[in-house]
């Protein structure tokens, strides 16, 4: 319980500081609720999230980040996908496995950059 007042405290003063200008990296041990807590955290304190799961999703969805040239093609596509929409500054993306899928990681930059939503990806 203390892990998880600790690390939403934590995303809390992230949100509320960066303002959509970095993601958020949760990191560390399997099974000790990283997608959990970032889940709820975006159900709480967002209007809308989607959260992408890289060990789960479809190979369509991993495409999408090969070409990172059209980020609203991406948004629209995980709208589409997932059947949420995403309010500017208001919804999150929760990239969960994401080391599983290096073209997400590496798109990461461009979606940050691009500010609309905060993004938060897991390992």
């Amino acid at each position: 319980m203390i892990f998880k007042r600790k690390i939403y405290k934590e995303l809390l003063h992230w949100k509320r500081t960066d303002e959509g200008r970095t993601a958020v990296l949760i990191q560390g041990a399997r099974r000790v609720g990283k997608s959990t807590i970032a889940e709820e955290f975006a159900a709480n304190e967002y209007e809308t999230y989607i959260l992408v799961d890289f060990a789960a999703c479809s190979t369509e969805i991993r495409d999408l980040f090969n070409d990172v040239s059209d980020l609203n093609r991406i948004f629209m596509r995980l709208q589409f996908e997932y059947g949420v929409e995403l309010k500017e500054r208001k919804s999150a993306i929760i990239f969960d496995e994401v080391q599983l899928a290096p073209k997400v990681r590496q798109a990461i930059k461009y979606l940050v950059k691009d500010g609309i939503y905060d993004n938060v990806p897991l390992i």
